[in-house]
């Protein structure tokens, strides 16, 4: 009698894990999650969804790039999360990629090639009026994303990064271009030229992730270098240049030193597989060299001395998109958009970078151990045409980390084993109860009624 009774409590438990929470399938080999995290498919059908912002009330907003904006209201615990019905915020075709939201949910930003909108916004309702062009001059016809970071450090301070016009765009050795740059406004103000910013870096080919360290306020901005790279006439693309990960000092610091400094692009560029590189020289992984067109070797003293090195490299054509830093400061995770210009695919993966208590990475600049996957395509030989492509990173409050997929219109929730939290330094917040929890309630009332009979 006792084990039948066991053996119906487990049919039970099972049943109800099965049936609570919907299941999504994806069209490729399920993601490689590595132990200790979970990562569970909760919306599918989006069109090439890429930077996305949780507001206030919780919801979850998300650039669809040819659409505009769209808004879903967020349900469910631990892993077992249920978007709402799609709601429309902005209807512009022209919006690609950037996107932020004030803490107090009354304000939305989000950008396309040319311009960066600013539009009142009311979480409540998820609802936007009012569009104003706060920052425009940024047309160009290669690298067209305009990444928006909103300084929770500094008052009043919006960093757009804005890459080059050509793979080599040898044009961005002129810092008056604006072109290659991550610069600084005021984004109260109206109608201001993206060259009238203050220059927080430039020499920067690509630098479409950006994040601000929630401990020190440290910014950060990871670079997407440059394809079919060759040196004194040799072709090196497949293993060079690095993709880098550079610091830029801190928004609040009047006296920071890194404060217009130029990191490299288009003459300097991060090493990655120095054995590769012709005269390397003493050249080590995470340092600069230069490509000029004859006697290269000799200008990589310049790129060592009159340009402000990587603090991190990453395998090369990754393709870094986005970063998001946990509340304490101690864990960067990235997307790795995934690679074109190498024969065997490398990144479409989630990945993690430590930080110690000085706000810096813990590993040094010359390492190659830096990033440690936690989600990642099973199968990298189908990608880029059957895998999962990440690109944009957002917290939720009860510390999940979700992350969009623009190839395959797909997003991910990722939490640590047992549906805990990603980042436990953002206390949970009840939200609507899910399938899930009722149903763990009836499994739960049930036990406890059969146990009553037993006793």
């Amino acid at each position: 009698m006792f084990t039948e009774l066991i053996f119906t409590l487990a049919v039970l438990q099972a049943w109800a894990l099965a049936e609570s929470c919907p299941s999504l399938t994806a069209s490729y080999p399920a993601p490689s999650v590595a132990n200790g995290y979970e990562a569970r498919l909760v919306a599918q059908g989006l069109t090439k969804p890429r930077g996305l912002v949780f507001d206030n009330k919780g919801n979850m907003l998300v650039v669809e790039r040819g659409v505009g904006v769209s808004a879903f209201s967020i349900s469910g615990s631990s892993s077992c999360v249920t978007l709402g019905e799609k709601k429309s915020v902005v209807g512009d075709s022209t919006l690609n990629h950037g996107i932020e939201v004030t803490d107090d949910g009354k304000t939305l930003y989000a950008s396309s090639v040319d311009t960066v909108f600013k539009y009142e916004y009311d979480s409540t309702k998820m609802a936007s009026k009012n569009p104003k062009a706060i920052i425009t001059g940024m047309k160009s016809d290669d690298l067209l994303t305009r990444t928006l970071l909103l300084s929770r450090k500094s008052k009043n301070k919006l960093v757009v990064s804005r890459g080059g016009d050509d793979n080599i765009d040898l044009s961005t050795v002129d810092v008056n271009n604006g072109l290659s740059q991550l610069r600084i406004f005021d984004p109260t103000k109206e109608s201001q030229n993206y060259t009238a910013g203050t220059t927080l870096g430039w020499g920067l080919r690509n630098a479409v992730g950006v994040a601000e360290n929630p401990k020190d306020g440290g910014v950060w901005s990871a670079e997407n270098n440059a394809d079919n790279i060759k040196r004194d006439g040799f072709n090196i693309h497949e293993n060079n240049p690095a993709e880098e990960l550079n610091y830029h000092g801190k928004l609040d610091d009047s006296n920071n030193p890194l404060l217009g400094k130029n990191y490299g692009y288009p003459l300097c560029y991060g090493a990655w597989n120095v054995s590769e590189i012709p005269s390397a020289g003493t050249l080590q992984t995470g340092q600069q060299f230069a490509i000029a067109e004859a006697n290269a070797t000799t200008q990589d003293e310049f790129c060592k001395d009159d340009r402000q090195g990587p603090r991190l490299v990453f395998q090369p054509h990754t393709s870094p998109l986005d970063l998001k830093f946990d509340g304490k400061g101690e864990n960067l995770y990235v997307t790795l958009h995934g690679s074109w210009n190498r024969d065997d695919p490398v990144g479409y993966s989630v990945s993690v970078i430590k930080f110690g208590a000085d706000g810096q990475p813990t590993e040094s600049s010359t390492s190659r151990n830096a990033l440690t996957p936690i989600v990642s395509n099973s199968n990298t030989t189908g990608c880029p045409g059957n895998c999962f492509r990440p690109a944009g990173l957002a917290w939720d409050r009860n510390g999940r980390l979700y992350m969009t997929s623009d190839s395959t219109g797909e997003i991910y929730v990722i939490v640590k084993a047992g549906g805990k939290a990603l980042d436990d330094s953002r206390p949970a917040v009840s939200v609507a109860a899910s399938s899930r929890d009722m149903v763990g309630a009836l499994v739960v009332s049930a036990v406890a009624c059969v146990f009553a009979w037993l006793l």
